[in-house]
């Protein structure tokens, strides 16, 4: 684990330029002491998962006390390395990353080792650089439970589509091995082809619909973010959640919409909110040199229409 660094007056020069970005808010002083500065690379708020996952980091930082920088890579790695890098310049006390590239995050996050700032992985993890903790949900777990699913909905038998997450990530990784995993108990039910739609609704649609194309018989399809499932119900139309069952991942507001609807038969649904909770809460620990678990696994549940009505 990395050693904490001693504050100097680069951080206090270093909070004017954040304040213009900063998503906390307040003095940079309360009660004579500074607020530890954290900074948050996410990898796109165009997701209501991430919407929800900064949320939840804000309400925490807020009541811990500390200033929570947020900047958005909308998807580009490139765009998240220089802000990583930013952030360390600016030598903040701790950094929370949601990687858009588990791999093309390395280089950024090593910077940030060398500069003696702990950093913490949130529902995405880092491969080979120090990280003090991932805190994410149980994407295997997720996966596996998605197959059942499926399996339940067609009575044991049937072909498939699965629309794949982005690239690079851990997320696509994990859930793909889980659904994969879990399949090989279910030896009626077969994937006939499987495609990156990369976490989106818009790829979602286009997917799917030449997929149908290609083949018509999918009897279920299988996303591995709600996203790319709504996506998929667009492009199926009369036959979403009903000659065509469909599974998604992540628990959005939209997903769960869509469950109540029937167009959407179940989701697997994270806790975006407690991952951005947990991961500012483990930076505290961090900045205060406590110990943290290497992996935090926040649980996730299956949703269908019969209990939507408590996540909801």
């Amino acid at each position: 684990m990395s050693k904490r660094k001693n504050t100097s007056v680069v951080v206090v020069a270093a909070a004017v330029a954040l304040t213009a970005s900063a998503c906390g808010s307040g003095d940079d002083t309360k009660g004579g002491k500074e607020k530890p500065k954290i900074g948050f690379a996410i990898s796109a708020l165009n997701q209501p998962f991430m919407v929800q996952m900064k949320e939840g980091a804000e309400k925490e930082a807020k009541a811990q006390g500390a200033d929570l920088t947020v900047q958005d890579a909308a998807n580009k790695a490139s765009q998240q390395a220089n802000q990583m890098q930013t952030f360390t310049s600016q030598q903040v006390d701790s950094i929370i990353i949601n990687p858009v590239d588990s791999d093309a995050a390395a280089p950024s996050v090593k910077g940030a080792n060398n500069a003696d700032i702990p950093v913490i992985a949130a529902d995405r993890s880092v491969n080979k650089a120090e990280i003090e903790t991932t805190v994410a949900s149980d994407n295997v777990a997720g996966g596996e439970a998605a197959a059942k699913q499926i399996n339940e909905l067609l009575d044991g038998k049937g072909e498939i589509l699965v629309l794949q997450g982005q690239t690079g990530t851990s997320a696509s990784r994990e859930r793909g091995k889980g659904f994969k995993d879990g399949l090989k108990k279910y030896p009626g039910i077969k994937v006939v082809t499987k495609q990156p739609a990369d976490f989106d609704r818009a790829k979602g649609l286009d997917v799917t619909s030449n997929a149908m194309q290609s083949h018509p018989e999918i009897d279920a399809v299988f996303a591995e973010n709600d996203e790319m499932a709504l996506g998929a119900v667009k492009a199926l139309g009369s036959k979403a959640g009903k000659s065509v069952k469909i599974v998604g991942f992540d628990g959005t507001p939209d997903a769960m919409k869509a469950v109540k609807a029937g167009t959407i038969n179940a989701t697997v649904a994270q806790q975006p909110a407690e991952l951005g909770k947990m991961a500012v809460r483990n930076a505290m620990r961090t900045i205060d040199d406590g110990k943290v678990q290497e992996q935090i696994k926040v649980p996730v549940k299956v949703v269908t229409k019969k209990n939507v009505a408590r996540f909801s």
